[in-house]
């Protein structure tokens, strides 16, 4: 591989500009003036540059992106949603390997290198849409790693024949197990979140459940989800995503929440929603957050394009930052955050780390998320993999 050299960069965390050596997929060096016989020179002309986005709650199976438009003509509520999609899907062709790949490309071009997809898995489509994501990423040639969730949209009990198909998708390698609602949606919590904590153990599986129920309901099946994860020992090894419980939740309640979170190592991912998670409190307590785009152009939303910087800007505004710390408190939900919970290993800027690297034009973090410009240059494993919005 051949050493690539970028030149007169805004390294997030480091004061002033700095040129910056990737060599074999790692970064070698920071500093001035650098040199490389034989690099691949790329001036970055002050652009920020900040780790690889880390997606982590996507639904790249279910995107339209580059297909029909769709106007959504669902009725209110999550039950609605989910049958609306689960019955027309087959209509449009999703889950489509063709949309998927353009979604994905998206994303690398708008910088992330990693992403965390939930993909349906239920009796009307079996495990098909974990091929179709699969075969997508293949297409992607290495530009992009994406974890699968096997997860159970319409259903584990209310939707028989989905936990053996959760099984299914586990036993041929998918790495992470999810849930939905196992009170609101699925009726039944305890055995719900039984079954989904039974077959993580039986497959070494780690677990990720979308919990929009709010209120008392929802405070319940977080101490559920507390009480099976310390007794189990599964601590490190789950993540809520949504969580709205918790912005529900009064002082006493959410500060206790918080605490068993920290203790257990249970994460927490945000699509950026009004109903905002207190990323203060949180980072303040050492629990891990991270960002994601949810679904994209799909049967349940007609927005998105898939770019993260435009999600953490969302998130910033939706959480009324304003502060540049705060801003960048997003940013790092959207990177280090999204990076713990999927356990990626050597991320970052320092000499050492992979090579997976933004720049996009700013004078700082905190602009490059408020103005998100097309990413002016995307590095996976120190392979020039994007410029200027689009794919290399």
């Amino acid at each position: 591989m051949t050493d690539l050299l970028l030149r007169d960069a805004r390294l997030w965390g480091r004061e002033g500009r700095t040129d910056l050596l990737v060599r074999d997929g790692r970064i070698a060096a920071l500093g001035d003036a650098l040199d490389a016989e034989g690099a691949h020179v790329e001036d970055l002309d002050g652009a920020v540059v900040i780790p690889g986005l880390v997606d982590a709650h996507a639904h790249v199976d279910k995107t339209l992106w580059g297909g029909p438009w769709v106007p959504r003509t669902a009725g209110p509520g999550l039950a609605a949603a989910i049958a609306y999609g689960r019955d027309r899907r087959a209509e449009f062709g999703v889950p489509n390997p063709d949309y998927i790949t353009a979604l994905l490309a998206n994303m690398v071009a708008s910088g992330t290198t990693h992403a965390r997809s939930h993909v349906d898995v239920d009796p009307g489509i079996g495990t098909g849409a974990v091929d179709a994501v699969l075969e997508a990423a293949g297409r992607l040639d290495g530009r992009i790693d994406v974890e699968l969730v096997a997860f159970p949209q319409t259903g584990i009990l209310v939707s028989p024949g989905t936990a053996d198909l959760l099984e299914e998708a586990l036993k041929a390698g998918v790495k992470c197990i999810g849930g939905i609602d196992p009170a609101g949606f699925d009726l039944d919590a305890e055995t719900h979140l039984d079954l989904v904590f039974a077959l993580a153990a039986q497959y070494g599986a780690e677990i990720d459940i979308h919990l929009h129920d709010g209120g008392d309901l929802g405070v319940h099946e977080f101490d559920l989800i507390i009480e099976r994860t310390r007794a189990l020992g599964y601590a490190g090894k789950v993540v809520i995503s949504h969580a709205f419980a918790l912005c529900d939740a009064d002082d006493a309640t959410r500060a206790r929440l918080i605490a068993d979170l920290a203790e257990l190592e249970i994460g927490l991912t945000s699509v950026a929603p009004k109903q905002i998670l207190p990323l203060r409190e949180l980072d303040a307590a050492g629990v891990t957050m991270g960002i994601g785009n949810d679904g994209v152009r799909d049967l349940w939303s007609p927005y998105g394009t898939g770019d993260l910087l435009q999600r953490t800007q969302w998130f910033a505004r939706n959480a009324g930052f304003s502060r540049d710390a705060d801003i960048e408190l997003a940013l790092e939900a959207a990177t280090f955050g999204g990076a713990r919970l999927l356990k990626i290993e050597g991320y970052g800027l320092a000499p050492g780390d992979t090579a997976d690297l933004v720049a996009v034009k700013g004078r700082n973090p905190s602009e490059a998320v408020l103005e998100h410009h097309p990413r002016r240059l995307v590095v996976k494993g120190g392979r020039v993999v994007a410029r200027d919005g689009a794919l290399v």
